[in-house]
């Protein structure tokens, strides 16, 4: 009403504050009133108000944009996601700092991840919840349907349908604390080896299963997770993927799965570069069984995740032998660590890759 508000608009990424919270279907822009409409200036990133009020765009895949700026409200929408969503709160929360009362909106899927569970436990958070059933009328029909089908009964349902926050699961093989307590901020400089490893989807289309593709490094005795790339993809789409992300990060080889395309998994990267460095692997084992070596270094505190990966992480502490859902990030994850951990160096020499 003063005219003198300063807003912090953040999202998992530029491309996410920008197409779901200003320009979304249920966005700034389309449910502001005619008379109360926003000015948005892309390239400023920002939006300006009639009475004043401006907001600035953020994203948590840049944390460090939060250092410095004053605002005396917020919102950030899917926190749970960001890959560095502790650096990105903590340094809001250090710029909240105008007005009588600074005040955040937080709006997000509840994974449990450390600093939801904090804020959550503040006395001074105020807790709303909503279920996906709250909001079907905003939602086409055959997405309700084919999403409520999917999932409901399900531990994950309960987290994407029923907004809990869960607990680690009996039987898990992964539990959170594994990972929340050997997380680093940021990668190191070097290792001495990096596979980007590939649990390829066969077929496209709505219902196919995502493709993994997850970068790991080896340094000493230690495991780095050093990105997830993971999507859904056509067969060439994965595969420009993986070699981008491959020469990216100068990594090793690629590492991929190739029970189910068997030697079209290769020939579908060769085609896009015949010349990276490729390895063909083959479970001869169930994967709870391939999965449990790779576990055990986690709890022996020698896999650090570089980051926040929401969705890998998720299907990590959620697999069990009741499982259902494909773990695509998961097996890439597996199949990475083995080749650094389990598997020969080929050539038998150590290499500092540098990123």
């Amino acid at each position: 009403e003063n005219g003198k508000m300063r807003i912090a608009l953040v999202g998992e990424t530029k491309a996410d504050v920008r197409d779901v919270m200003v320009e979304g279907e249920s966005g700034i822009l389309a449910t502001a009133q005619r008379k109360n409409r926003p000015l948005y200036e892309p390239s400023k990133r920002r939006l300006t108000w009639p009475n004043g009020a401006i907001a600035v765009c953020y994203s948590g895949d840049e944390p460090d944009q939060l250092r410095g700026p004053q605002h005396d409200g917020a919102w950030l929408d899917e926190l749970s996601k960001y890959r560095y969503a502790e650096d990105t709160w903590s340094n809001l929360d250090l710029g909240l700092r105008l007005g009588e009362n600074p005040q955040v909106v937080i709006t997000t899927t509840p994974r449990p991840i450390k600093i939801l569970k904090e804020l959550v436990n503040d006395p001074a958070t105020h807790l709303t919840k909503g279920s996906t059933y709250d909001n079907l009328h905003n939602l086409a029909d055959s997405f309700a349907q084919r999403i409520i089908a999917r999932y409901e009964g399900t531990r994950l349902g309960r987290q994407e349908l029923h907004a809990e926050i869960l607990d680690d699961i009996v039987g898990a093989l992964w539990q959170r604390a594994f990972i929340e307590d050997h997380r680093l901020k940021n990668a190191p400089d070097y290792f001495e080896r990096i596979v980007v490893g590939v649990d390829p989807a066969i077929t496209a289309g709505e219902e196919a299963d995502e493709t993994g593709i997850i970068v790991c490094g080896k340094l000493g005795d230690r495991g780095y997770i050093i990105d997830d790339v993971s999507g859904k993809f056509s067969p060439q789409e994965w595969a420009i993927k993986a070699i981008q992300t491959y020469y990216k990060f100068n990594a090793d080889r690629i590492v991929a799965e190739v029970n189910q395309g068997g030697d079209m998994v290769e020939h579908t990267i060769r085609t896009v570069d015949k010349n990276v460095a490729f390895k063909a692997v083959r479970a001869s084992k169930g994967k709870i069984l391939r999965a449990e070596p790779i576990a055990a270094l986690y709890e022996q505190g020698r896999v650090h995740h570089c980051g926040n990966f929401a969705q890998l992480e998720d299907q990590l502490c959620t697999y069990t032998h009741e499982t259902r859902e494909s773990p695509d990030r998961l097996d890439a994850l597996v199949w990475g660590l083995t080749d650094l951990f389990i598997g020969r160096n080929e050539g038998g020499t150590t290499k500092v890759r540098g990123l």
